[in-house]
């Protein structure tokens, strides 16, 4: 009987997924787990399978999700590229983001704002899920 580890912490990179995670952001993903429209997933690149990237999964298609970041400013490395994403290459949900404080966060304000807003869960979101297979 093997035992799996229920959670792997991963770190964001790029403004793809800006204003849900800001680069730096942590995220706390489930491998394995059940994609539902509306949910952040960790994939693999169809075109670069070595570069995993943080996706919204809109919605099933033939071929697999139809992936989408949440900048509507930066729409580069979604599947308005690459077409659906094969389930094989879905890794992982996002379950959780931890936001770290930044060094100029020094005042009791600014530690008092962080700490209530450094976790978050990131439950799917079926509004966003339509709002981005809208555009």
């Amino acid at each position: 009987m093997g035992w799996r580890v229920p959670f792997v912490v991963v770190e964001v990179y790029g403004p793809s997924m800006v204003p849900t995670l800001y680069e730096g952001d942590r995220l706390f993903v489930r491998y394995g787990a059940a994609v539902r429209p509306g949910d952040v997933v960790l994939l693999r690149h169809p075109f670069q399978q070595d570069l995993v990237v943080v996706k919204r999964a809109v919605e099933r298609r033939r071929g697999g999700w139809w992936v989408l970041g949440d900048n509507g400013f930066n729409r580069t490395g979604d599947s308005e590229d690459f077409g659906s994403v094969p389930e094989e290459l879905v890794l992982a949900v996002a379950r959780l983001r931890y936001r770290p404080r930044r060094p100029d966060q020094r005042s009791l304000r600014a530690r008092l704002s962080w700490a209530v807003s450094a976790v978050r869960p990131l439950l799917p979101d079926p509004a966003a899920s339509s709002r981005l297979r809208a555009l």
